[in-house]
């Protein structure tokens, strides 16, 4: 592959583009929506992506740290990190006035935002930008939308994997090329809204099998319409075979992840959230497949396919593209 070249000068820049951007990475004690930030790092970039300064810090989550194995970051390494409320203004100073760009960016929006309810403040952002969606909109040829996999197209040399600074640095270095190739094909980057939260109510206790967090009373969940899925629905789910967008998948029951963030990464990743089960269902999603619930019935009587959520969040991971 041959890097993109600076033929797309200011002059000829896209008046529509954002002036600026904060490539941004949050690594955290898990993936639910009582989870919190453990490290951040933000590179911010002028309009065609060069990088103007970095910023990275630990933080304190104030709980055990969650999957070590993953990020690194040990309780003793942690105890003496400031508080998230303790480095708020830095980090909304980082992101003033500029568009959050992350890998999968409707999570690391998601934990900011509630990081910054809990602090009873607001973060400074309107506009995200994941860069999976902008690899789909280049139709970049990439395996799966690992970060791992748009580092290796563009030639970034990936160091330490779930480092929030590496991986954002590692992000910037990629994004600035998939910039520059969307405004050399004038394709319309995919900005989405950020809506913060406005309030929060703090759980006792973690999210586990068994207990939806998000159906406690008094808590912050949004009220929206999520878009149409814009791919065809490809027919049900085949065991040991990835899922493929446009795929139909319904949930039932209780999950440990936050359901609207897992309903958020199922659209991310270009499948369809079914609110019922039918016969164009491709997969239903639950832990308790015996329980008998009107969807559980309904997949046993028309032979729909089901896994519970461990299985789904891993298939998650790699969502085969739309046939063309």
């Amino acid at each position: 592959m041959t890097m993109l070249d600076d033929r797309t000068t200011a002059a000829t820049w896209p008046a529509a583009y954002p002036q600026g951007y904060a490539v941004v990475d949050v690594e955290t004690t898990g993936l639910a929506r009582d989870d919190r930030i453990v490290s951040a790092a933000v590179y911010r970039l002028d309009a065609q992506g060069n990088v103007e300064d970095h910023w990275y810090t630990l933080v304190n989550p104030e709980r055990d740290p969650g999957p070590v194995w993953i990020h690194g970051l040990t309780s003793d390494l942690l105890e003496g990190a400031p508080l998230f409320p303790e480095i708020a203004a830095e980090f909304s100073a980082r992101l003033d006035g500029r568009v959050l760009v992350a890998h999968n960016a409707m999570f690391d929006w998601q934990m900011i935002a509630r990081e910054y309810a809990r602090a009873e403040a607001t973060a400074p952002v309107r506009q995200r930008l994941c860069t999976i969606a902008l690899s789909k909109e280049l139709s970049l040829p990439l395996p799966n939308h690992k970060l791992e996999s748009l580092a290796a197209h563009f030639g970034v040399v990936q160091q330490r994997a779930h480092n929030a600074l590496d991986d954002a640095r590692v992000l910037a270095e990629a994004f600035r090329p998939s910039l520059h190739a969307a405004a050399e094909r004038g394709v319309r980057l995919p900005l989405l809204e950020c809506r913060p939260l406005t309030e929060w109510a703090s759980a006792p206790e973690r999210p586990r099998i068994g207990y939806q967090a998000s159906y406690r009373p008094n808590t912050w969940r949004p009220a929206r319409k999520r878009p149409p899925c814009p791919y065809p629905n490809p027919g049900r789910y085949e065991t040991d075979k990835p899922l493929k967008q446009g795929m139909r998948v319904a949930f039932s029951g209780d999950t440990s992840i936050d359901r609207e963030l897992l309903e958020d990464r199922t659209v991310e990743a270009g499948l369809h959230v079914a609110s019922s089960v039918s016969r164009l269902t491709s997969l239903l999603v639950t832990n308790d497949p015996d329980a008998a619930t009107s969807k559980t019935q309904k997949a046993a009587a028309y032979g729909t396919p089901v896994i519970d959520e461990a299985a789904y969040t891993q298939l998650l991971r790699d969502v085969a593209a739309a046939d063309g």
